[in-house]
């Protein structure tokens, strides 16, 4: 497994939870990372980017102000801190390991996915 996300849970309106996901150094090193989410029944949504070096960071509009990508390279893991959780947040999360230093929302700009973490929010 190249990546592996974790974190995911039941949580309740304006709960907080950190996902984190770890990447092999192969695909960490000098890349991009990205969440992206998918809803039951929709297509799959970019959620941040964050890059190489953690200068760059880019989020959908939806979640700008509560939600912070983050990278440790020592540890090779991508962290998507999320506060203030709504309905709408629910999906399943994947990161996604970019092919080049800079990344943005394209989800083609991406080659390693995750296999997914469940977060549901209840009202």
């Amino acid at each position: 497994v190249q990546l592996q996300a974790s974190g995911g849970g039941l949580v309740q309106v304006g709960d907080s939870l950190t996902l984190s996901c770890t990447a092999s150094r192969r695909i960490f090193s000098n890349n991009a990372m990205g969440w992206f989410r998918q809803a039951r029944g929709s297509e799959r949504e970019f959620v941040a980017s964050i890059s190489w070096k953690g200068t760059v960071t880019n989020y959908v509009d939806s979640v700008k102000g509560r939600f912070t990508i983050s990278r440790d390279d020592a540890k090779g893991a991508v962290y998507l801190q999320m506060n203030s959780l709504k309905p709408e947040d629910t999906a399943v999360y994947y990161c996604a390991g970019g092919l080049r230093p800079y990344a943005g929302r394209d989800a083609g700009a991406y080659r390693y996915w995750g296999q997914g973490t469940q977060v549901t929010v209840s009202s």
